[in-house]
């Protein structure tokens, strides 16, 4: 009975080696439109796609710091816009740009990557402006740009990708980061679901800790002191100053733990805009797939416990 089950296993596991080694054919015609090109996984898969000759069309927010300094890395094929996905204005803009760069063709690959990661702190310190914030970029923003494209995706019969995170499937700290990557999560299965027939695939990339620019760490304390000091008399004398550096420090301790290979994420990335059979779900990083993923399947109680045990306990906690 156990052999049976091996030998089943086995041959699970060697059909999808083999079907997820298969390409999709005339990479070179094809293009492929991503936002969050002046840094990080975008900045990296830009140059990555470039180099397996596609036709690179780079959103970036910035043009001295991000566009100007991706050409320089790339070849001609590779072009660059700039790009705010939380203005409307620049969203039609850039679909404009990108309808007369494909033509007829349409977009082989759109890939929704910008994001930020701050202001991010226990939520009663924070204001609806800081979820706001992060809202409009990670969630708000992708799904305009989404529905701005989607028309030359279908043509194309092509590929979405949105870039969720493991934090849009288990919640480790507060703000609006979180939320919006479960949203992330729930939109792109709608969208897998209704895009199915027109032949347009969508995946999820769910990426653990990175060593990107959104977890700067001087970034993340400048954001904390910031929404601290705006914080109320009522939740500093609640929380205590003592709690602000502890929760600093956990941070602190846990971007020390991040991984600096980013390649994990973007060859996840260009796997799901070349090969036939994509992946539903890319979840990337040992964190992600030994401890966050896990644990997201435990009872809540348990996921409370293990994730709350060694955290700072509040001046007035009980």
């Amino acid at each position: 009975m156990w052999l049976y089950l091996v030998a089943l296993l086995a041959l699970y596991f060697l059909r999808r080696w083999y079907r997820e080694r298969q390409t999709v054919g005339n990479l070179p015609d094809k293009h492929v439109f991503i936002t969050g090109c002046d840094s990080g996984f975008g900045y990296l898969l830009a140059k990555q796609l470039d180099g397996r000759g596609l036709r690179v069309l780079a959103a970036c927010l910035t043009e001295q710091g991000g566009a100007e300094r991706l050409r320089e890395a790339t070849s001609g094929r590779l072009q660059t816009a700039i790009l705010d996905v939380t203005r409307s204005d620049n969203i039609a803009a850039a679909t404009a740009w990108v309808k007369g760069q494909v033509g007829d063709r349409g977009l082989w690959g759109l890939v929704n990557n910008a994001g930020i990661g701050v202001p991010t702190a226990p939520n009663e310190w924070l204001s609806k402006a800081d979820f706001v914030k992060v809202l409009d970029v990670n969630l708000i923003g992708l799904i305009e740009v989404t529905l701005s494209l989607l028309p030359l995706v279908r043509r194309a019969r092509g590929r979405v990708v949105n870039v969720a995170s493991v934090m849009g499937r288990l919640t480790v700290f507060g703000g609006g980061y979180c939320p919006t990557k479960y949203g992330v999560e729930a939109f792109s299965d709608s969208l897998r679901r209704e895009l199915r027939d027109f032949g347009v695939k969508v995946s999820i990339i769910e990426p653990g800790g990175f060593r990107t620019q959104i977890l700067d760490l001087q970034l993340v304390r400048k954001s904390l002191e910031q929404v601290w000091s705006c914080a109320s008399a009522n939740v500093k004398e609640a929380y205590g100053q003592q709690y602000f550096e502890s929760y600093f420090e956990k941070f602190k301790e846990l971007l020390s733990t991040i991984s600096p290979n980013l390649h994990l994420v973007t060859d996840a990335m260009e796997h799901a805009l070349t090969a036939q059979h994509p992946r539903t779900r890319y979840s990337c990083g040992w964190d992600a797939k030994l401890l966050y993923l896990p644990v997201s399947y435990l009872p809540t109680s348990w996921a409370d416990y293990l994730l709350t045990r060694s955290m700072p306990k509040p001046a007035q906690g009980i």
